[in-house]
């Protein structure tokens, strides 16, 4: 094969590199989400991959990876395990992150580089997927910089999926069985561009040659298998959504998302270029069923964004908000640009391909400024947009608090605050890390807040005084404002030990700028007065609020002192697959007010009770199914091709 062709590749890659290098080669990020992506990763490498597996470090107890899309953690876990103890938690989140950052860039390359005529036409395309942000969630302001990793993670992977699909959509007779395992990957890494798979998939059916109806039944069938594989994930999930807040703080008004996503004139050149494409196409300018398959992917994302948009809010389905959809619609019309351009190409066939492409950067990037933030981040900025582990924990003193929070009497940290500012100011946007998140790693010590806006219901209770309502509101807006709902300033003393005593709370953890408004602690007999560590006001409880001592995995052991008969907390968040035994008798179990699990407890002087957890028929079923599933490929693929 001709070196040249790889060429630009290689520009694309070295280009990849030196950017990587200048944003996080200098440590561990931990700017905004990253320091709790890393405690996700933490959890499935300590507690195993079963996405039911309970976590006591957060909000009182949660099935972390059961109602977060786990499939970033699992990537990480494997990673890990395969690299047998040489590779740190730390280290492999680092991969990871480079892996993030890259894939966007060559997937969008590898599967170009398989449609048009020549790879410098695929080069533009790569390098808009490799550094576009453009408010995008799989941005890399948004996707790398802020930490929402898995959000970019499961985005690279669509035109992967692309890829294994080329074929079958160019007419191909046999329908590929890896889509079904990319799609789920997609599925587990971020539902939210499950939407764009499907599309993918339904279109493919649609363009190539063939009978319709046994095109779509091959279509149908891969989606099934792809759901079917990730089972084991989504049907406890959505057999518990209960357990499960809506985090519908995105703008899903069509007026506001046309205004955000035309407002940008890159966006307008590349919805321009794929409007080329449609009329090349309608003068029979632009051939082959994939050419067209892929145009005809920005439209029917345009449909799902304005349906999402309008029956979402209608019958308030909030899961996937519409402003979501539009990562995978700038996705789209990247590809049909790009598509567009190769057209070009076809009809041009004295301009030399190189040319061609470096023209058509030469056009994008220009239009790379935005705000408020940039449609095409070409360089990752200075080293405090990328502040490392080792910085902001020597610079807020963190690490000295967590010393201290060591010592404390038994019982659980409550974080007044989510984040620990990594700049002066008074915004609730200014940078910041949630450091906090990593407490419990690095003391044991359970936390209730200190962590990004979280959907279990008891950080609802925390942030908003509901353990049902859609979480519509960040939590760093609420920051050194409310607390359970109330205002901080309003927040008595009494109320406050009612609502704090059944989460255990044995130390309370403000900011400096915080001071004026924590008369419920401050005149709190139950509580020390503050000790100020760097930016911190550290309280601590005159008397331990032990927690139930765990026996077993999924085995706890709660002493309930003397009292009358009634429903009582038993310390740990509610779930469903918690049971409650004494003497060997089942007890009833309900959903408390503030999230926790609560038991129907005799008359006693004092009682020990057992907590006992485990999977229960959905989580059986959906593993079930997945292996049913992956049964069924392997017959497949071992049987016969699809056709």
């Amino acid at each position: 094969m001709d070196r040249a062709r790889h060429l630009p590749l290689l520009l694309l890659i070295a280009f990849a590199v030196v950017w990587g290098v200048a944003a996080f080669g200098a440590g561990l990020p931990v700017f905004d989400d990253h320091p709790g992506q890393l405690y996700r990763l933490h959890h499935a490498v300590s507690f195993g991959l079963a996405p039911w597996r309970w976590n006591p470090g957060w909000w009182a107890g949660y099935a972390e990876l059961q109602f977060y899309p786990p499939g970033f953690s699992y990537l990480g876990a494997l990673l890990h395990a395969a690299a047998g103890g040489l590779l740190s938690v730390e280290a492999t989140y680092r991969v990871l992150l480079w892996a993030t950052w890259l894939l966007p860039g060559l997937s969008v390359y590898a599967l170009l580089d398989r449609l048009l005529p020549h790879p410098w036409l695929a080069l533009p395309a790569a390098v808009l997927a490799l550094t576009l942000s453009a408010e995008s969630r799989s941005g890399v302001e948004e996707g790398l910089r802020w930490g929402l990793v898995a959000a970019r993670l499961g985005w690279g992977l669509l035109p992967l999926l692309a890829l294994s699909l080329l074929r079958w959509a160019e007419g191909g007779a046999g329908a590929p069985l890896r889509a079904s395992l990319l799609l789920a990957a997609v599925v587990l890494v971020h539902p939210a561009h499950a939407p764009a798979g499907l599309a993918l998939i339904g279109l493919a059916a649609l363009v190539g040659s063939g009978t319709r109806v046994r095109r779509l039944g091959h279509a149908a069938l891969l989606v099934a298998l792809g759901l079917g594989l990730t089972a084991f994930w989504l049907l406890p999930l959505l057999a518990h959504l209960s357990l499960v807040l809506p985090l519908a703080w995105g703008d899903a008004d069509l007026a506001a998302l046309g205004r955000r996503v035309f407002s940008r004139p890159l966006i307008v050149v590349l919805a321009a270029a794929n409007l080329a494409g449609w009329i090349m196409r309608g003068r029979e300018l632009l051939a082959g069923a994939a050419s067209t398959w892929l145009l005809a992917l920005a439209p029917a994302m345009a449909g799902l964004i304005v349906t999402d948009a309008v029956l979402g809010s209608a019958f308030g389905i909030l899961w996937i908000p519409a402003d979501r959809l539009v990562d995978s619609l700038y996705l789209a019309l990247i590809l049909g640009g790009a598509v567009s351009l190769g057209a070009a190409a076809r009809r041009l066939p004295r301009v030399p391909a190189g040319a061609l492409g470096l023209a058509a950067l030469a056009v994008t990037l220009p239009l790379a400024g935005g705000s408020p933030e940039p449609t095409l981040s070409l360089w990752p900025g200075g080293r405090s947009q990328w502040p490392t582990y080792a910085q902001a924990v020597t610079g807020t003193r963190l690490g000295d608090l967590w010393a201290a929070l060591r010592g404390v009497p038994p019982g659980r940290v409550l974080f007044v605050r989510s984040a620990v500012p990594l700049q002066y100011g008074t915004e609730w946007w200014r940078p910041h890390s949630h450091l906090m998140s990593l407490t419990p790693v690095a003391t044991g010590r359970e936390i209730v807040n200190g962590t990004f806006t979280h959907p279990s219901p008891v950080a609802g209770f925390l942030y908003s005084g509901s353990v049902s309502a859609p979480i519509t509101r960040l939590v760093e807006q609420r920051d050194g404002e409310t607390l359970f709902g109330r205002p901080l300033a309003a927040l008595h003393p009494e109320e406050f030990d009612r609502l704090s005593a059944g989460l255990a709370i044995s130390a309370v953890v403000a900011l400096d700028e915080d001071a004026g408004r924590l008369g419920f602690l401050t005149a709190h007999e139950g509580f020390r007065g503050s000790e100020r560590i760097g930016p911190f006001l550290l309280f601590v409880a005159t008397a331990p609020r032990p927690l139930p001592e765990p026996v077993a995995p999924g085995h706890l052991r709660l002493l309930l002192p003397a009292g009358p008969a009634g429903f009582t907390p038993a310390g740990i968040g509610y779930s469903p697959l918690w049971t409650a035994h004494a003497g060997g008798r089942p007890m009833a179990t309900r959903r408390g007010e503030t999230g926790l699990l609560e038991i129907l407890a005799p008359a006693r002087e004092r009682l020990s009770v057992d907590l006992l957890y485990g999977p229960g028929l959905a989580e059986w079923a959906g593993l079930g199914l997945s292996v049913a599933s992956l049964l069924l490929m392997c017959l497949g693929r071992r049987l016969r091709p699809m056709s």
